[in-house]
């Protein structure tokens, strides 16, 4: 080995020895924050705040050995990919620190600890944080991009927890606790930003390892009306004509008909799109199969009228296309339709391309 490589494997060392101890100074961190918050710790509270500080100026020193490695060294390949997964990774891990310092400040408002079922809840979603955070932690440390892919399930299984849960929160409808129900809102989303930035640990992680990227997300949507017989099975099949790499689209309604409009059916077979063997859907989903909406759309008015509560992650739109019956849809001319046509498709596109960008497919 040259005399060149040996110092540049010792510089690159130097850093990923700096992100292991910044890692576990975070990881500390957390663990002090959410049991001081159980136990009502103020004192540990206190001392988890300050210990922010040096996480915070060991931040900024990996990000400077980080930019002169690359000003020094001119890295290519691997070692180019390595430095940038690690400069975001320093980022990620800044950010969880601060979220462990809003548990901490948190618990210092709060004159008693949690009590009951929220404890019970608090303990186990922070115990999960915490064992994600590790695992994400470890796979980077050791640059396994297997453990970091297997990780990143974690995250979307606490995101319905943390759905559950908040709808349980909004449940309690007694004014004295309001106080004390915001600041638990607080705690379980800075939990659930921990498991988020130990999943974008993982995929620096597999970036590093493999130069594979973080895929486009692909969204789910649901398209909602009455009867699902005409504006909700078009506006999903127009969606997934459109643009089928981009999202997964179903439709339903809240009283749903026996039969497709046959208006609607014949015009969409003449735009290349087969619905002889669909039949109406109704929309008794349950609460997970909610929660794994990212987008509701009614087509006709609000979408409260068939979901009464969206999950929190949830967003729910309305869409104007008429304003049109089914009954009056059933005598449709091709002129009509085509009209109707071509409202939703504008607006399936519009939000496609919101969603995905102008490169939505």
């Amino acid at each position: 080995m040259s005399h060149y490589e040996e110092r540049l494997e010792r510089d690159l060392v130097r850093i990923r020895d700096d992100v292991a101890k910044m890692a576990t100074r975070v990881m500390e961190g957390l663990h002090n924050a959410i049991h001081a918050l159980l136990t009502g710790d103020h004192k540990l509270a206190a001392r988890t705040i300050l210990a922010d500080h040096p996480i915070n100026r060991a931040m900024r020193e990996i990000d400077r050995l980080c930019h002169a490695f690359i000003a020094l060294h001119l890295p290519s390949a691997g070692h180019l990919r390595l430095l940038s997964a690690v400069i975001r990774a320093n980022i990620a891990l800044e950010r969880i620190g601060d979220y462990a310092v809003t548990v901490a400040r948190v618990s210092e408002q709060l004159a008693t600890p949690p009590q009951g079922q929220v404890a019970v809840e608090l303990e186990r979603f922070g115990g999960e944080a915490q064992r994600m955070l590790k695992q994400a932690v470890s796979a980077f440390n050791e640059l396994n991009a297997d453990v970091a892919q297997a990780t990143m399930v974690m995250e979307r299984d606490m995101e319905y927890d943390l759905d559950a849960i908040y709808a349980e929160l909004m449940s309690n409808r007694e004014p004295d606790k309001v106080k004390n129900l915001l600041a638990v809102f607080i705690l379980f989303t800075h939990l659930k930003r921990v498991a988020d930035q130990a999943k974008n640990l993982c995929e620096e992680t597999v970036f590093a390892v493999t130069g594979q990227t973080k895929a486009p997300k692909v969204y789910n949507i649901l398209f909602v009306d009455e009867h699902n017989c005409c504006l909700s099975p078009m506006a999903e099949a127009i969606a997934r004509n459109s643009f089928p790499e981009s999202g997964h689209y179903s439709s339903g309604g809240s009283r749903p008909s026996a039969t497709l409009n046959p208006a609607m059916v014949r015009f969409m077979g003449e735009h290349g799109v087969d619905l002889a063997g669909v039949k109406p859907r109704g929309l008794n989903l349950t609460h997970y199969e909610l929660a794994e909406k990212h987008v509701i759309v009614s087509l006709q008015g609000p979408v409260r009228n068939f979901i009464a509560e969206l999950p929190f992650h949830t967003t729910g739109l309305d869409w104007e296309v008429g304003p049109v019956t089914d009954d009056e849809m059933q005598s449709f001319s091709t002129e009509e339709m085509e009209t109707l046509y071509r409202q939703i498709a504008a607006q399936v596109s519009d939000l496609m391309e919101l969603l995905r960008g102008r490169d939505a497919r």
